[in-house]
């Protein structure tokens, strides 16, 4: 019975990893709330921790692009929602509520691109990973898709989305 239950997780991972194909999309202004004060997972000295990877700066939608939400929907019914849920339960994965509010968006692009670097190497993911003992799958998203997922994030977390 244990096998048939791993079995259909590792089904479910491989049915959800299909890759998206948007492109990179434009930047826009920061929301004030975005520039505030460094997030939970870092430290005065070293500044907010952006992560491991090849997103170095995002540059914030004030109001958040209703495409860019809507697409980042799309890719969170199909690659993420099986392990995080929108609220702050946790399933496999954390849940995403307030998940902009403890964490950079570079951090949160760059957990999503580049997640067995992230794991290995980023103190933050790897304490992630102590708490909910299950590996991201990498979903193989772009660029252009992580930041419509991270648009929708913040859309989640009662960001204002534009017309």
């Amino acid at each position: 019975m244990k096998n048939l239950l791993f079995l259909l997780v590792l089904i479910t991972f491989f049915a959800s990893s299909c890759s998206g194909g948007s492109e990179p999309s434009g930047t826009a202004s920061s929301p004030a709330s975005a520039q505030e004060a460094p997030k939970e997972n870092a430290t005065a000295d070293e500044g907010p921790n952006k992560g491991i990877g090849e997103v170095k700066n995002v540059d914030l939608n004030d109001p958040l692009a209703k495409s860019m939400v809507e697409a980042g929907e799309s890719i969170y019914e199909m690659k993420c929602a099986a392990c995080h849920k929108l609220s702050d339960q946790r399933v496999v994965g954390p849940g995403w509520k307030g998940l902009t509010e403890k964490r950079e968006p570079e951090w949160i692009m760059n957990m999503i691109t580049n997640v067995d670097v992230m794991l290995a190497e980023d103190p933050t993911a790897q304490a992630l990973l102590e708490e909910c003992l299950v590996r991201m799958p990498n979903q193989n998203l772009s660029i252009g898709d992580a930041r419509d997922v991270l648009e929708f994030m913040y859309a989640n977390d009662g960001g204002t989305v534009g017309e």
